[in-house]
């Protein structure tokens, strides 16, 4: 890895101002590159840090290390991609933290899934970064060109890039959103060739890579989120490929995500209007006339629903949570003497 310096790792003078009670503390600055159980690694000028923590930071995160390389706190982050843990527990996970741009990679060699992005979209605006979609291994995809297309008609103003790392093709177009400074985060499905992407960004073997199986599917690789530095000055994330991804807080990135059923939705004649085949609503007009398809609409309904039924989890294991410290704090108080 090239030697670190802050400001290659993305420090600014925001990370500074919000640095400066450590600064007086005699803290010293770094940034996590990986976590473990119980540990994470500290990208710092002197060198990489291995740094034992309970409750870790994430990926990308800006610590103040404390004496005896001890983290003696985590600075605020600028940006966060977020996603609700896997199984029934209501708790977030932190994929990666103050990125400027999430490369959304997905593959063209088998099934191509518009919708998929729609709700990878929804999680990237939300994060605070900007999205990016980058569609890999063009030469297994009979129709490069429909596929770009399709892409484009849901990923409204974001750009998207076609990429095949192995070949060099369309590389240099990305290596703009991963300089000087800058954070870029890889998130896509098992095998769809981000660990590719990241070596030929890095000019060498950065991340390992799996051979592609006779059906064009890649072999999963990467095992752990990771930070790394690259030539020209930026950051970049690697992580492994996601089987799910459940949306958290997503209220913001689904307006952006889908931002031209919200605008027809607000054109309609009620402003209650459920779009159920109610009178003058905009989006069943959109439809009809051919200006809107229906699966876009139905994917914007299911994202929606599944949104308000993890607020409304939230809600609920907060409250519960509440009860539990009352509860707590009556017991601790021991009973009440009547006089």
């Amino acid at each position: 890895m090239p030697d670190a310096t802050l400001s290659a790792l993305g420090w600014d003078a925001t990370f500074a101002d919000a640095f400066a009670p450590f600064a007086d503390r005699g803290c010293q600055p770094g940034r996590v590159a990986r976590t473990d159980r119980g540990a994470c690694t500290v990208l710092t000028p002197a060198g990489p840090i291995r740094v034992t923590t309970r409750e870790g930071p994430a990926v990308g995160d800006w610590v103040a290390l404390g004496e005896g390389s001890t983290i003696a706190g985590v600075l605020p982050r600028r940006s966060a991609f977020v996603r609700r843990e896997a199984g029934d527990r209501i708790a977030e996970q932190v994929v990666a933290a103050n990125i400027d741009s999430v490369f959304l990679v997905a593959s063209l060699a088998d099934s191509w899934r518009p919708r998929r992005l729609e709700r990878y979209l929804a999680v990237g605006w939300q994060s605070g970064a900007t999205p990016v979609i980058v569609l890999t291994k063009p030469d297994l995809c009979p129709s490069v060109d429909q596929a770009v297309a399709e892409a484009e008609a849901v990923a409204i103003g974001t750009p998207v890039h076609v990429v095949n790392p192995k070949s060099g093709e369309g590389v240099d177009g990305l290596r703009g959103y991963a300089s000087d400074g800058s954070t870029v985060a890889l998130l896509g499905l098992s095998g769809v060739g981000k660990s590719t992407i990241v070596n030929a960004l890095a000019g060498e073997e950065r991340a390992a890579t799996g051979d592609i199986r006779s059906d064009g599917k890649g072999r999963h690789t990467t095992t752990h989120r990771e930070l790394m530095l690259l030539p020209g000055g930026g950051v970049i994330i690697d992580t492994p490929g996601l089987r799910g991804l459940a949306l958290w807080e997503a209220a913001e990135g689904l307006e952006r995500a889908f931002a031209d059923v919200e605008e027809l939705a607000s054109a309609c004649r009620f402003s209650d209007c459920g779009h159920n085949g109610e009178p003058g609503c905009a989006i069943a007009g959109a439809v009809a006339e051919g200006l809107l398809s229906e699966d876009r609409v139905a994917s914007w309904r299911k994202l929606q629903r599944e949104a308000e039924w993890v607020e409304h989890r939230r809600e609920a294991a907060y409250a519960a949570e509440q009860r539990k410290l009352w509860k707590q704090r009556v017991r601790d108080a021991g009973p009440t003497r009547i006089r």
